[in-house]
């Protein structure tokens, strides 16, 4: 059985450790981080090859965090190859099937550009747009919701899922013979909600020579730009901090992170983040701040409504939308400004409390009008 998955970055390595506890086995999973970024546009799914390149450099695992989950019965654990974080083998009565996990940064190339690809694969026609979500299946990951794909072909069959989370989007992907495919897919079901992270994002760095012709373009990123590690402190903007504002240890595709707390226990943060380019693009990464509120995809011609404030070097654009947090589900606010810089796009964004947000939005835009940049 082979296993492709929706991918781009540079190789991860995955330490794994389990034990048995009657016939079903727990690990906590080490891995490489690194950042984020994307390559040039996409071929048509159907030239996609099969598996990835191989022969990607294994990077040091030593200070990633751990993930956690459940591993179904008959199931057997693989090395993790190129950008899999895990890798599972299935095999029954002379059947296969291949089971990967895999985070890219961002959007990752878009929902729609991915399934087509899978689709490709197991010789399917592309979808239009309107007609994604009419297949997607309702799962969930961590407690949180997904989207599941299920595309059977003659020879192979796909069930894949997409997990956007944070400012990362996870590819988990089982492929093989469509009957033990088919067999599996409640176990494969069981795995996602076993699912639990620990603050690994995708990659930062990546050789994007190492990816396949006509994997979708994952927008913002261009071959320079994604063979350069996340900036450091010498490229990194200087700002007047508010008062209150706590610096906080960054994790993967952030440039600078802070928590502020409120009244009883409330807490909002503010993330930093910068892309080549524009970033993906003002809709997508408008959609990908609206689905961390559990809030439905906006239409381009609302994106071009949005209000703009002065920042250093231009004008930026101000997003204010309130929801649910995905993850905590508990009532949260962004407050998102997005700022077009020469051949770069910055990401600011505060979220949290809806009571500390609005507390701070005033602050927070001050903060991003003060920002001087190398």
């Amino acid at each position: 059985m082979k296993t492709h998955f929706i991918c781009t970055l540079a190789a991860l390595a995955v330490l794994a450790a389990g034990c048995n506890r009657d016939g079903v086995k727990v690990y906590h999973v080490e891995n490489t981080d690194t950042s984020t970024p994307p390559p040039p546009a996409a071929a048509a799914p159907a030239a996609m090859p099969a598996t990835m390149p191989s022969g990607l450099p294994v990077p040091d695992t030593s200070t990633l965090p751990k993930l956690k989950y459940t591993v179904p019965d008959g199931w057997q654990e693989k090395t993790p190859t190129e950008m899999r974080v895990a890798s599972f083998g299935i095999s029954e009565n002379g059947k296969d099937a291949d089971m990967s996990v895999i985070p890219l940064g961002g959007m990752a190339g878009g929902d729609l550009a991915n399934v087509n690809r899978w689709r490709g694969q197991v010789g399917l026609d592309a979808l239009a747009d309107a007609d994604l979500q009419k297949l997607a299946e309702k799962v969930e990951i961590a407690g949180q919701p997904a989207d599941l794909y299920d595309m059977a072909g003659t020879a192979e069959r796909i069930v894949g899922v997409i997990f956007h989370n944070g400012d990362a989007t996870w590819f988990f992907k089982m492929t093989g013979d469509p009957d033990l495919v088919e067999k599996q897919k409640p176990a494969f079901v069981s795995f996602l909600k076993s699912f639990q992270f620990g603050g690994l994002a995708a990659p930062s760095t990546m050789d994007l020579s190492q990816l396949p012709p006509s994997h979708p373009a994952i927008p913002g990123m261009d071959a320079a730009a994604a063979t350069t590690p996340a900036p450091d402190a010498a490229n990194v903007p200087t700002w007047k901090i508010p008062a209150g504002w706590q610096a906080a240890p960054l994790s993967q595709f952030l440039v600078a992170k802070f928590s502020i707390a409120g009244a009883d226990g409330a807490e909002a943060a503010v993330n930093v983040s910068s892309l080549a380019g524009d970033g993906g693009g003002l809709l997508p990464n408008l959609n990908r701040w609206r689905s961390q509120l559990g809030l439905a995809p906006n239409a381009d011609a609302e994106a071009a409504n949005l209000p703009t404030i002065a920042a250093s070097g231009g004008k930026a654009t101000l997003i204010d939308i309130s929801g649910t947090d995905a993850r905590a589900g508990k009532p949260a606010r962004l407050v998102g400004i997005v700022l077009p810089l020469g051949d770069q796009t910055w990401f600011y964004k505060l979220m949290g409390d809806p009571d500390v947000v609005a507390q701070q939005k005033d602050a927070f835009v001050k903060f991003v009008q003060s920002a001087k940049y190398p």
